[in-house]
This record gives C-alpha cells, structure tokens and sequence, in this order.
C-alpha cells in the first residue's frame, strides 16, 4: 500500500486505482511508425531492390537496342582520340556496355582495331573487369537477398553450392568456357556467397585467353591470312574446347548429394 502525506500533517492511504494509474503515467509510450518510416522500409525490402535492379537491366539493354553503343566504339570512335587517355574512356564505355548486355567479343574486336594488339588488350581485360564487378555489385546489393530464398531445386541448389564452396574454380572454368554468358556468369556469381577476391581474380585470369585472341583478330582483320590472325583465330576455340572438357570432368559436382 502507499501511503500520502496530507495537509494536516497524517498520512493517507492511496488507492490501488491511483497507483496503478500512476505507474501507467510513468511508463511511456511506444511512438507509432510514420508513413515516412513504412515507405522507407518498403522501398528497401528485397524485393524492391530486385524490382530496382530489373528496371535498370531493361533501360539499359533498350538503350543498346536503340543506339547500338557497340558500332559508336568500333566506328564512331574519333581517329584523333588515341593513347592512354582514349583508353581509359574506352575501359569505361567497355564496361557500362558489358553491364548492358553488350557482346563482349565485338568490344574486343572493337578494342583490336581501334588500339591494336597490345594497349588493346590491356584495355579490353580492364573493360571486362570493370564490367564484372559492376554487374556483381548490382546484383550483389539488389537482388541476392529476394533471390536467394528461391534456390529450391536441387539442381539450383547444387549450382549455387558449387559457385559458394568453390568460388575461384568455377569461375575460372565459366570465363574459360565461350559458351557461358558473361553477364550470366556474373549475375549468378552474386546471387551466390562467392567473395569479391575469387570473382575478379578469376575473371582477370580466365578472361585473358579468349580477350587476347579476339583483340589481335581486329587488329589484324584486315590481313585475315596472316599467321597473326589464324593463330588469334586458333586460340578463340582452344579454351572453348577446354572449358568444354573441364565442364565433362567436373560434372558430377553440380550433382546433389
């Protein structure tokens, strides 16, 4: 029980009612979520940003479609631009254009006649890349969470095993391998648990037999029986070939257990 002092100087004793009411005072209470709040958090959920990430996707392959940036590169490149300064914005455009769907062997052809052979190279496997760990952040940060509740199926499950447990050798695998979309490879690499380390070393190494060859074919496209351009075109099929063996070896990896 409390007690109250009152004005003659004896104590009263309050009732459980105004105890408990006072006690409800003193506890404060719980401030309601704004409108501000509930549309921040909707507009940050999962499937929000996997929603962001499709729109972008199709701005960007409506853009390729309508203005065809890979024929800017090749042709509409201007012949003053040149050295190290016109390489640097042509990494640049070589990896916005990857992002964008763009394929990548007509930007190395691209990269072969406008630099030639060797700051050509440098520059495509820059361009490739750049253009990786872009699509990987994208799909890294807006759509791994709303995507990967949905690796349901065994083989999606073994798929996604495989690229999280053994990160640096499947890419290497899928970048030697032609017949693996770049821009595929990239969007499952993120949708997976494989590291930043693994992804980009592997796309730097695993990229540079097949962007080599291509880049020295548009150097020299335009002596097609040249022993340049026959070996250029020799080496775009040896790695196919590789990557098409590896893929048989290592097969029954990608079973579930």
């Amino acid at each position: 029980m409390l007690d109250a002092t009152t004005r003659s100087g004896g104590t009263a004793t309050a009732s459980p009612l105004a105890a408990a009411t006072e006690l409800a005072v003193a506890v404060p209470l719980p401030t309601p979520v704004g409108f501000a709040a509930r549309c921040a958090r909707a507009l940050l959920s999962p499937w929000s940003r996997f929603a962001l990430l499709v729109a972008l996707l199709a701005a960007a392959a409506c853009c390729v479609l309508l203005f065809e940036p890979q024929k800017l590169l090749a042709h509409g490149w201007p012949p003053q631009a040149g050295g190290p300064t016109a390489a640097v914005v042509f990494v640049v455009a070589y990896g916005l254009c990857t992002v964008a769907f763009v394929p990548r062997p007509l930007l190395n052809l691209a990269a072969g006649a406008l630099f030639g052979s060797g700051l050509g190279t440098a520059s495509a496997l820059a361009g490739t890349v750049l253009g990786a760990a872009l699509a990987f952040g994208m799909g890294r940060l807006l759509g791994q969470d709303a995507l990967r509740p949905l690796l349901r199926g065994r083989w999606l499950k073994a798929a996604d095993g495989q690229l999280s447990r053994h990160g640096f050798r499947s890419m290497m695998a899928a970048r030697l391998f032609p017949g693996v979309p770049f821009w595929a490879a990239n969007y499952c690499a993120a949708v997976s648990r494989m590291g930043w380390l693994p992804f980009l070393l592997a796309t730097a190494l695993g990229s540079v037999p097949n962007t080599a060859a291509y880049v020295v074919a548009g150097a020299r496209a335009s002596s097609p029986t040249s022993p340049a351009f026959l070996i250029a075109m020799a080496a775009i099929t040896v790695p196919a070939l590789a990557g098409a063996v590896v893929a048989w070896c290592k097969r029954h990896h990608l079973r579930p257990n």
